[in-house]
């Protein structure tokens, strides 16, 4: 029988750094790494439903709202295939629970992913850093900018770490992507304590 995969999910707020890391962890990890997340996620939509999976806190597209269920379930039941399949996968993604009504998504996420093993990994990131990043790459105006945050970064900060169940949280503010890859290979190496964050918010 084949043994799955090790799934490490980074989540955080956008601008983060997570990327970065999950491109660190393709380059410096053993075996093969699918990188499945946001970025993935959305490609696939049209313009249309966009933001897709990266709708922002703050119920500002609550039309869109009713399809986000489905489409995180779409990505974790991929995520649940290529794991089973042998395959190691590493996910950005920034959860959270802000829309104008709560769809507790992440704790149905965590049930499709029961039985597998999943290092949920809080990928911390300061204002300052996050708002450099952004002014710096505004990828067309998708990414707000501006000399101070605006009011739709700010909420991403504290409502992408709500409930903050996490096996590690990293600081990519006060390290590089490969620091931070290096720190999840040693948790991943120590072993992971149970119940596991994920465990724990199936369990929710």
């Amino acid at each position: 029988m084949q043994a799955p995969g090790q799934i490490v999910i980074l989540n955080g707020a956008p601008r983060a750094g997570k990327t970065s890391i999950a491109r660190a962890i393709q380059n410096q990890f053993d075996g093969v790494w699918i990188n499945l997340g946001v970025d993935a996620c959305n490609a696939m939509l049209p313009s249309s439903l966009l933001p897709g999976i990266g709708l922002r806190p703050g119920g500002e597209r609550p039309d869109l709202e009713p399809l986000l269920p489905s489409l995180f379930a779409a990505l974790y039941g991929a995520i649940n295939a290529h794991a089973r399949l042998g395959l190691n996968v590493v996910v950005d993604v920034g959860h959270h629970d802000g829309y104008s009504r709560p769809l507790g998504i992440l704790p149905a996420c965590a049930r499709q992913l029961s039985g597998l093993p999943v290092l949920f990994v809080g990928v911390y990131c300061g204002l300052e850093t996050i708002m450099a990043r952004r002014n710096a790459e505004p990828n067309g105006g998708l990414y707000l900018g501006g000399e101070t945050a605006p009011a739709p970064v700010k909420r991403w900060q504290t409502a992408v770490h709500r409930p903050g169940i996490y096996d590690l949280c990293v600081h990519a503010d006060q390290m590089d992507p490969a620091q931070c890859a290096k720190t999840i290979a040693e948790k991943l190496d120590g072993g992971i304590a149970r119940p596991s964050a994920f465990e724990r918010l199936a369990a929710g």
